[in-house]
């Protein structure tokens, strides 16, 4: 060996004896400690907050510059609610000193932190608590001359008994992680992949949602390009808060990729199972810095919607079909923003309906959902309640339960949007080409604009449900214009009795907690004209026949089958007042004679009942076998008829008891004219008769419109004086 090695040697073995000299000094005689009011005085100048050392500092110099430091608190920014912004029980860092002063490597031995408490908040006017303490390092200039591209080695970091609290005055939210554990492995400058595994338990409020997670993935790290990625991540845990019973979630990603740089984030495909349903997602790249808000591709596979009424305890409906809702797929692009997650391009399959369009759903309470969808073709009776025969087939009653107003589903929803329909089928009508607007909020619900095409013609209607009050109230302002009758009555009653076509509207208002009370309830106006049709199954001409041979003891007439009534026009129009609607103008034109007459419609039973008068045109061309007496008889005098019955299949028949009545009040009228007077009275001219030839009143005489003839008021004068003269 030569003698410069030698020197060498000497002088490094010096300095090494000289260093460990002076560190077993400095162990000897430095008590960090004694230094805990100048590192407070020191954070306070740095910061502006206040740090309190509670617990004991030690330090260790050699081979490991260790430092662990007892129970800490870092004040909290001044306007804020808490003393702390964080607060620890126990930290530890250690890193070998050889390595640092001979190669500039950095070896961290395992880093530990037990029972952090961090306390993070935004106030009402959007500040936070933690600016100042990023600011500070952020104005700072980086070091380029630092130990930057020096290789490290971190042997692994322990996390245990964590709490961090996250509290948002402005949205009214609050998300707190607790009993946090984390264990993360060695950590090296070559980016080698570290296991890291954790768990934790959640708490958000005001939504009362919490559970308990596990975490696994491998991460890696490259500090001089910027980049951590996770080579895969699983989180799975049970949600509670959402159904009365927890609930499975388990989310999976092939692997995540952060640009810490850029602040942005790329991920693999994810895979979500929350409430038994499956969710895939394809997340385009995002940004971190602010709020985040990333945009992505999701399909939600065939679940079942009452299963998942049935795990958040949601009561499933009866429905007439017992196999609807039991299978729904989402096929859509959703941007989180920054108060709603807006879906486009939207495929949504429930049972056998396709809707396609535009969905965007609120991320807080405030907001409403809106939508903008366009459906091929649904039938509702599948959704509806059963019907009174196949609930009566299943129970063994005859009582019909009321259909409730949903007031609890209806109160707290917020809905906004149009929906459009190729064909639809509710409570037997066949809708085509329907348009259906939804307004809904603070308790009041709107369908308007509501328009379809309707067998043949038109629909239009305007629907309103207020369970804002003590009682809910509906009001309805709908009309049809020109709709075949045959088919309406077809598929609203079953009853292929009548033809022709429909146009007509009703204003109703009522109040009550279900249908049937809303119907006794209601009132308003309503009107309806029937035009060019049939009315199968009965023949008035017959029956009015029939009633005169009856009243003269002839022989009855011969039927004509199949029975039948043709009319030109029927209209009515009527107030509606406690579920019955008043009409005191009905009228009706046949091909033979006019009817007039009023009635009731009793809407809650759907019963009418009507007492009409048939006035017969004079010799009616479309009449055949009828005898000249009977044209007189008929022509002569206004006709009495019933309309009775259900309003599906009513029956129309003359009025016997009247006919009578009338008959022997004019016989009882010629025999007094005849006995007090000397002579058969003469009849009036019928309404809308010209007075004979040589009758007309003499020039400037005419009669007063509404006041009866000279001739007639001399004839009562004549009879009063003569019934006088009787009775004394």
């Amino acid at each position: 060996m030569g003698r410069p090695v030698k020197i060498l040697l000497w002088l490094i073995a010096a300095i090494v004896a000289v260093f460990v000299i002076g560190v077993i000094i400095a162990v000897l005689v430095f008590d960090p400690n004694d230094y805990r009011e100048e590192i407070a005085e020191a954070v306070k100048e740095e910061t502006g907050r206040e740090l309190v050392i509670d617990g004991e500092v030690s330090l260790s110099l050699f081979p490991w510059l260790a430092i662990e430091v007892g129970a800490t608190k870092l004040g909290n920014a001044p306007g804020f609610d808490g003393e702390s912004f964080a607060e620890f029980e126990r930290a530890k860092l250690s890193i070998r000193v050889m390595p640092l002063l001979l190669r500039q490597e950095i070896a961290v031995g395992t880093a530990e932190l037990e029972s952090l408490a961090l306390n993070l908040q935004v106030d009402r006017r959007g500040r936070n608590n933690w600016d100042d303490l990023v600011k500070e390092s952020e104005d700072k200039p980086a070091d380029e001359t630092g130990a930057a591209g020096a290789a490290f080695d971190i042997s692994g970091v322990n996390v245990s008994e964590t709490t961090i609290s996250y509290a948002d005055r402005q949205a009214g939210d609050e998300y707190v992680l607790s009993g946090m554990n984390m264990s993360i492995g060695r950590v090296s400058a070559g980016g080698e992949p570290v296991p890291a595994q954790g768990e934790f338990h959640f708490d958000v409020q005001p939504a009362g949602m919490s559970g308990d997670i596990e975490l696994d993935t491998v991460v890696a790290f490259d500090l001089d390009a910027g980049l951590v990625t996770f080579d895969g991540l699983t989180v799975k845990g049970v949600l509670e808060g959402i159904a009365s019973s927890p609930s499975r979630l388990k989310f999976e990603t092939d692997g995540i990729e952060v640009q810490t740089k850029e602040q942005r984030v790329t991920m693999q495909p994810v895979e979500l199972t929350v409430l038994d349903v499956d969710v895939r997602a394809d997340i385009e790249p995002f940004s971190y810095a602010g709020s985040v808000q990333p945009t992505m591709t999701i399909e939600v596979d065939a679940f079942s919607p009452r299963g998942v009424m049935h795990i958040l305890d949601i009561e499933v409906p009866i429905t007439a079909d017992p196999v609807a809702l039991s299978r729904v797929i989402v096929d859509a692009k959703a941007a989180v923003r920054e108060n709603s997650i807006d879906l486009s391009g939207v495929t949504i399959k429930v049972d056998d309906t396709t809707f396609t369009g535009e969905l965007s759903v609120p991320r807080s309470s405030s907001g409403s959902y809106r939508f903008d969808l366009d459906a091929d073709r649904i039938d509702l009776n599948r959704y509806m309640e059963p019907t009174a025969a196949a609930a009566d087939a299943g129970s063994g009653s005859d009582e019909v339960v009321p259909v409730e107003i949903p007031v609890d589903l209806i109160k707290p929803l917020k809905v906004r949007g149009n929906l459009r329909v190729a064909s639809a089928a509710l409570g037997g009508l066949e809708f085509e080409g329907v348009t259906l607007g939804l307004d809904t909020a603070n308790g009041r619900m709107r369908l308007h604009p509501m328009s379809a095409g309707l067998y043949g013609g038109t629909y239009n209607g305007d629907v309103r449900i207020d369970v804002s009050g003590a009682s809910p109230s509906v009001s309805v302002d709908e009309n049809i214009q020109d709709v075949n009758l045959a088919d309406l009555a077809k598929a609203m009653f079953e009853q292929d009795n009548i033809t022709g076509t429909i146009s007509g509207g009703f204003k109703l208002s009522g109040r009550g907690e279900d249908m049937a009370a809303i119907q006794r309830s209601l009132s308003g106006n309503m009107s309806f004209k029937l035009a060019d049709g049939t009315y199968e199954g009965t023949d008035i001409w017959y029956e009015l026949r029939r009633a005169r041979a009856l009243l003269k003891g002839e022989a009855a007439p011969k039927p004509v089958l199949p029975a039948r009534t043709k009319f030109s026009s029927v209209s009515a129009t009527g107030a509606v007042r406690d579920g019955v609607m008043r009409n005191d103008d009905l009228f009706a034109e046949l091909p033979y004679m006019q009817l007039n007459g009023s009635g009731d419609v009793d809407l809650a039973a759907a019963t009418v009942d009507y007492d009409l008068s048939a006035r017969v045109l004079e010799r009616p061309e479309s009449l055949a076998g009828v005898t000249e007496q009977e044209l007189d008889d008929f022509t002569e005098a206004l006709i009495p008829l019933k309309i009775t019955g259900p309003l599906a299949s009513p029956s129309v028949k003359p009025d016997v008891e009247r006919l009578l009545r009338k008959r022997v009040e004019d016989e009882i009228k010629d025999r007094l004219f005849d006995k007090l007077l000397g002579g058969k009275r003469e009849q009036p001219p019928a309404e809308g008769e010209q007075p004979a030839e040589g009758e007309q009143p003499a020039e400037g005489e005419q009669p007063v419109e509404g006041e009866p003839p000279a001739e007639e008021e001399d004839l009562e004068d004549q009879l009063k004086d003569k019934l006088k003269d009787l009775f004394d």
